[in-house]
């Protein structure tokens, strides 16, 4: 019997083909962070890209919300080690940003920044071509705070610690430079198909 419209769980063939190694499935969407969660209010939220200490262009919230949007669905992988597939975001893709602040990346590299001072690295090959978004919704709804609303960085091909939460604004660095987690022994790129959880890997 066909039921329209439902598939339920892909057959264990397909998920060992979409799970990286090491990677465990889960229905749930766990919650890790550092500390408290930033309450971070829209009114007041801005997002910025900087070269270094320089400003190059800055959004408030209802500019942002102007620029051309994206969807995403697919999956994403936890660094510690769960994977969720058939996740659905909206935002504004990398390349999209850039079209909007009327430039070129400066660089190759970049920080992004958080609201909780966090940061963490990524090369910027990694976000253009469509591979990156700052996404504002998570299932057609307002990313809640605990996931990292009101905006978080969506890099869904690395290792999820890399998609910052909180995300405030992008720093082009001359250099590769470690972020939070990757000055604590993190790999620098952090590909899961690789298993890049750490340093050395």
């Amino acid at each position: 019997m066909a039921t329209r419209g439902f598939t339920g769980r892909p057959p264990a063939a397909a998920i060992r083909e979409r799970l990286p190694p090491g990677q465990y499935l889960t229905d749930d969407f766990p919650v890790l962070q550092l500390g408290p969660t930033p309450r971070v209010a829209i009114e007041g939220w801005r997002f910025t890209l900087r070269h270094g200490s320089r400003p190059l262009a800055s959004w408030s919230w209802d500019e942002f919300a102007q620029l051309p949007r994206t969807r995403w669905s697919g999956d994403i992988h936890c660094v510690t080690k769960w994977s969720k597939f058939d996740t659905a975001w909206e935002g504004v893709s990398f390349d999209d940003i850039l079209a909007a602040a009327g430039i070129e990346a400066p660089t190759g590299f970049l920080l992004a920044e958080s609201h909780d001072d966090y940061t963490t690295n990524v090369p910027v090959a990694d976000l253009t071509g469509g591979r990156a978004m700052v996404a504002t919704l998570y299932d057609g709804k307002p990313i809640p705070p605990d996931h990292g609303g009101p905006a978080r960085l969506l890099v869904p091909h690395l290792y999820f610690w890399k998609s910052a939460k909180w995300v405030k604004g992008l720093r082009f660095t001359e250099r590769d430079e470690a972020g939070f987690w990757e000055l604590r022994g993190y790999h620098m790129y952090g590909d899961p198909w690789r298993e890049q959880r750490f340093s050395g890997d």
